[in-house]
């Protein structure tokens, strides 16, 4: 696997698993982060997705997401990045919008880590709005 430096990592991993959905893969593979780890730990978390693996060492540490069981649909109908590079998009609590009537979560990076929107405005902490999924 050839190391390629994107400008946004996250948009990145959401593009592959997109397009894995697309061709009803099941199962993906991509360089690890902890933001990555991080936002799949939440997905897995609100049952988007079934399961993250991390393997390897150091610099060559791999996230594996597993989208769906083998015989399953994926849950994921649609994920957008929402806050890019090039323009950050930071709300307050009270700005943090409802996805789908509530059927879907914004993932939003908080002083206290990851979490959906709506943990963020439970605990009344706003921060950068990540992406949404449904």
């Amino acid at each position: 696997m050839h190391n390629t430096t994107t400008t946004d990592p996250i948009a990145d991993m959401l593009s592959r698993m997109r397009n894995a959905i697309a061709v009803r893969k099941h199962e993906i593979n991509l360089p690890h982060s902890n933001v990555k780890a991080a936002i799949a730990e939440v997905l897995k978390a609100n049952n988007f997705i079934d399961d993250v693996r991390v393997s390897g060492e150091g610099t060559t540490k791999t996230l594996t997401i597993v989208l769906n069981g083998a015989m399953e649909n994926a849950r994921i109908t649609e994920i957008n990045r929402l806050s890019k590079p090039g323009r950050r998009y930071y709300v307050n609590s009270q700005e943090i919008p409802t996805i789908k009537n509530g059927r879907g979560i914004v993932v939003v990076s908080t002083s206290k880590g990851l979490m959906t929107g709506a943990e963020a405005k439970a605990q009344r902490i706003g921060g950068e709005l990540i992406c949404k999924v449904y």
